[in-house]
């Protein structure tokens, strides 16, 4: 099973996302990524603030390189989570095809299917990066529990 995260840039939420969920899966039976939907920090290390949360709550995501979301993605993985309609929807608009279409979803629809986003970390200064930390391991936990059944 693979399983990628998007948000935006990939700097705060998408390299947040792929650290929790790869402490919470077998990384023998569960391959987990991230990307950016845009292509403005290609090669960049997440955002030091996400750096920051992450190691608070025991995780390095430290050594994570930026990249940009592509169609061939598709292929690679069978689940894509985004973190906002935003990314939902240029991630679905570059879909071939149905099935491509039906590997997307918002990840915070795991907890409640609300289409509820993960919002931008950078509003909320340092309390901004630790709640969004909270919203993705909250999301992590269903997502493991339930990638654990493959």
């Amino acid at each position: 099973m693979k399983v990628l995260m998007v948000c935006l840039g990939n700097i705060c939420r998408s390299p947040l996302a792929e650290g929790i969920l790869k402490s919470k899966v077998d990384a023998t039976k569960i391959y987990v990524d991230s990307a950016g939907t845009g292509g403005y920090h290609i090669g960049n290390a997440p955002d030091p603030r996400s750096i920051k949360v992450a190691k608070a709550h025991g995780l390095d995501i430290s050594k994570q390189v930026c990249r940009k979301f592509n169609v061939s993605d598709f292929d690679a993985f069978d689940i894509i989570y985004a973190m906002d309609k935003s990314n939902y929807t240029n991630i679905t608009n570059s879909a071939r095809n149905k099935a491509d279409t039906e590997k997307v979803r918002l990840i915070l629809n795991e907890i409640s299917p609300l289409n509820k986003e993960v919002p931008d970390p950078y509003h909320d200064a340092e309390d901004g990066f630790e709640n969004v930390y909270q919203m993705i391991d909250q999301a992590c936990n269903y997502i493991a529990a339930r990638l654990e059944q493959y």
